[in-house]
């Protein structure tokens, strides 16, 4: 059995798209091939003095909370704070040293590493932990460094991944993956001379690495679009496209799941 460690940049992932990640979608993301988590390590920016004195400061202190209810070993950085040439006022709370120091040294006693954030600082963290055996995943959202990206055993964007990330839909919308429902995915096909393509989004969890959808255990299932559904603005000669990230309803149809009502979420960069 696998022994996988868990190591988030709290900062970095809520700067950058992950907002309201739901961290228990991601422990069972990482176990989806039954390893066994033996470390879950969050790095969280703490204001030491608001804490002590300002009562709205309490969604911080939840969520701290939170993460502790959920077996999650919370690294609090103090911020610090400092003021410009222009008089302006800014704190800072940096946690890349000591989560990277935990990383290398905890690695000895891990399978799998899977790394929340997209910082490139973290890309000679990567290097060192794979020179010593492990394997590293990678899961952030938006602006994710390239290199991080390429360095990483796997890239799995956040935005993908099923749960993990709120879809802001009304609270009678399906389940993710049900008729009806919002869900994201990537296009892995399109027909320019029949202007239609298929999208592809995960299902479950499981064995990424299936991703012929005509495989009965695949994780992933594709579903039809239209041309003329694609969001304006998106010209049809970039797809398709890994790094197009696509949010659409699921409509049924004699074919199958039809996209409908599709939209661009975000865009990676190489």
């Amino acid at each position: 059995m696998n022994r996988i460690g868990i190591y988030v940049d709290s900062m970095n992932i809520v700067r950058n798209g992950g907002y309201g990640m739901r961290y228990e979608g991601l422990r069972r993301f990482a176990t989806r091939n039954g390893g066994q988590v033996v470390r879950l390590n969050a790095y969280v920016a703490l204001d030491e003095e608001r804490a002590g004195s300002d009562p709205n400061y309490n969604a911080t202190l939840n969520f701290i909370s939170t993460l502790r209810d959920l077996g999650f070993k919370v690294i609090e950085k103090p911020i610090r704070w400092f003021t410009d040439e222009s008089g302006r006022t800014y704190g800072k709370a940096n946690a890349d040293m000591d989560m990277a120091l935990d990383i290398i040294s905890q690695s000895d006693r891990l399978d799998i590493v899977l790394l929340l954030t997209g910082d490139g600082d973290f890309c000679n963290v990567v290097t060192m932990v794979q020179n010593k055996g492990c394997r590293v995943e990678l899961v952030a959202f938006a602006n994710v460094s390239s290199r991080l990206r390429r360095e990483a055993d796997l890239f799995v964007s956040g935005y993908l991944i099923p749960g993990l990330l709120p879809v802001q839909v009304p609270l009678s919308t399906p389940s993710w993956g049900e008729p009806g429902s919002r869900v994201r995915g990537v296009c892995t096909k399109y027909l320019h001379d029949k202007s239609y393509g298929f999208m592809r989004y995960m299902h479950t969890f499981g064995k990424l690495w299936i991703t012929d959808t005509r495989q009965e255990d695949s994780p992933y299932k594709s579903v039809f679009f239209l041309e003329k559904d694609l969001p304006v603005g998106l010209y049809p000669e970039e797809l398709p496209s890994r790094d197009h990230i696509f949010e659409f309803t699921l409509a049924e149809s004699d074919k199958g799941y039809l996209a409908q009502d599709i939209a661009i979420i975000y865009q990676y960069h190489s």
